[in-house]
């Protein structure tokens, strides 16, 4: 389990770099994509406050939660540390949701056309997979240091 948790490492650069969805103006016209990180530097130009709160809840907050996750299950960091990473981890699941409302107004509009990339699937499998992997971590009774085995191997 945490060794798939240390992948979501190098996964999660990879899903904000990747096409999250195609967006065009009208029929006619091609398709621009639109990934997370194409996203936020259009927003950096034009709302700097609401830049800097999408790049805390789509980049920080699952990398920090996958990071501090990767720490207790490798006995680094307290398992008491687990509910701020919770904190962390419904924070990060904001920005699937305004993905998908981007899409829904989008297509309600109908004035444009949006067609969903590969990305978007692999972004929302990372935060679904993060979401597994912290539950499946929270479910262990209790998390064993290599530390305290080997004292506790000596003591018996």
């Amino acid at each position: 389990m945490r060794w798939l948790n240390l992948s979501l490492l190098i996964l999660y650069p990879i899903a904000w770099g990747a096409p999250l969805m195609r967006a065009g103006l009208l029929p006619l016209f091609g398709l621009s994509e639109i990934s997370v990180y194409s996203g936020l530097q259009a927003l950096w130009a034009k709302d700097i406050a609401l830049a800097l709160v999408v790049t805390v809840f789509a980049l920080f907050a699952p990398y920090l939660k996958t990071i501090g996750l990767a720490l207790v299950q490798f006995g680094m960091l307290a398992p008491r540390a687990l509910p701020a990473l919770t904190i962390l981890g419904k924070l990060a699941m904001a920005d699937v949701f305004m993905i998908a409302v981007y899409i829904t107004l989008a297509k309600g509009i109908g004035v444009g056309r949006i067609e969903t990339a590969w990305g978007l699937y692999l972004f929302t499998g990372c935060i679904v997979a993060s979401l597994l992997i912290s539950l499946a971590t929270r479910a262990k009774p209790k998390i064993v240091a290599p530390e305290e085995t080997k004292s506790n191997v000596r003591q018996n």
